[in-house]
């Protein structure tokens, strides 16, 4: 009952300053029509509601189920599992994301349907895959985070000299969408399960960075998508 409560304050307080400034603006510069201002205040009541049952879902069923198959994989002694779950549940993870499909729906509109929704959706939900399962590797390998950090960022630097100058911006927001409330949770209690059962590994050091490299997945997929439309 108490997390209940915790998560209502928490939303509550994240969901007032924005309503706040709104209802200001409302009144001293903006004064919108009144029916939109009340849609708007029913639509704050509506992401009030849908964030804390999401909050609550994550904690009592993301976090936990993540962390145990993370905690699984390991256990069946080989490597390749951890990477190829760890890109599947990646792609899905993405698929599912909220803010990746208000990005693809934007680039569809504003692309005249040009680049599609699902295409889009797709080609970040693989680049998220290809780093996530990377990322699953860099736990087995034990490599260093900075050297798969530095090599992804190079290689966006150097395929933005090459893509449509209008798909460099849309693919570091494609990067920015893939932390969103349904990937981060997910990501993360998976690669804390998989780094505290490996022998040798820290769940604090190597559990960690996930989101960071998920992240330059995206960007390299919408960046090579721009190449191919170019």
């Amino acid at each position: 009952m108490q997390h209940i409560k915790d998560t209502i304050k928490e939303v509550v307080y994240a969901i007032i300053p924005l309503s706040l400034v709104v209802i200001i603006l409302q009144f001293t510069i903006i004064g919108m029509p009144m029916e939109m201002f009340v849609q708007f205040l029913i639509g704050v009541l509506m992401v009030s509601f849908g964030l804390i049952l999401f909050l609550l879902g994550v904690h009592v069923g993301l976090l936990p189920i993540g962390e145990m198959i993370g905690s699984a994989l390991p256990r069946m002694g080989k490597p390749w599992i951890i990477v190829f779950f760890g890109f599947l549940l990646g792609f899905v993870a993405t698929v599912a994301e909220p803010d990746v499909r208000v990005l693809a729906i934007q680039v569809d509109l504003v692309s005249n349907g040009i680049v599609s929704s699902n295409i889009l959706i797709y080609t970040v939900a693989l680049g998220v895959a290809i780093f996530v399962g990377l990322a699953m590797l860099r736990i087995v390998l034990n490599i260093p985070i900075t050297y798969l950090l530095i090599g992804g960022y190079g290689l966006v630097f150097l395929l933005a000299a090459f893509t449509p100058a209008h798909f460099v911006p849309i693919s570091f927001d494609a990067g920015g969408v893939t932390t969103g409330p349904m990937t981060v949770p997910f990501i993360l209690a998976l690669g804390v399960g998989v780094a505290s059962v490996l022998r040798g590994k820290s769940a604090s050091s190597d559990g960690f960075g996930l989101v960071a490299l998920a992240s330059i997945g995206p960007i390299l997929a919408v960046l090579v998508l721009g190449v191919i439309y170019g």
